[in-house]
């Protein structure tokens, strides 16, 4: 039988996500002060944040270059390819795009609705952080319509 999101949300296990940066110190200041997102344990090579609740973790290499860049039309976007990022609910999600807005932040694909009155209703938003990595941040009225046809 499946089970409805609600209903695994409680017993889901965080994730593990590593990516590079160019910049320890920087990866701080955007993670951590920007997105708000509290560190854990660290080195001088690596960071842990509590990314939502999910473990992610910033390990320099002084040497990234810029990734070849791919996007995927959809919704007459261009959404970048590969991404991360957490669902969230919609309140949480337009504070977080008002905060990202005051602080001037270049929006790739700025905030908007999508489904708007229909089933899958969503806020999103494209972004990347300062070592080219690219964000998706949603945000949903309805967390049992994450899955929604």
């Amino acid at each position: 039988m499946k089970q409805s999101l609600a209903e695994t949300t409680s017993a889901l296990m965080p994730f593990h996500l590593a990516v590079q940066v160019h910049d320890i110190a920087e990866a701080r200041k955007f993670y951590g002060s920007l997105l708000g997102c509290p560190e854990g344990r660290s080195a001088e090579t690596w960071v842990d944040f509590d990314f939502f609740g999910h473990q992610f973790v910033c390990h320099l290499n002084p040497d990234l270059k810029a990734a070849a860049l791919h996007h995927n039309p959809v919704d007459g976007h261009a959404v970048p390819v590969p991404h991360y990022g957490v669902v969230l609910t919609l309140d949480r999600w337009s504070e977080l795009a008002d905060k990202l807005q005051t602080a001037g932040v270049q929006f790739v694909i700025e905030p908007y609705i999508r489904f708007e009155g229909q089933p899958g209703e969503q806020g999103t938003m494209f972004f990347y952080d300062p070592s080219g990595n690219a964000l998706e941040f949603k945000g949903f009225r309805d967390m049992n319509s994450l899955f929604a046809t």
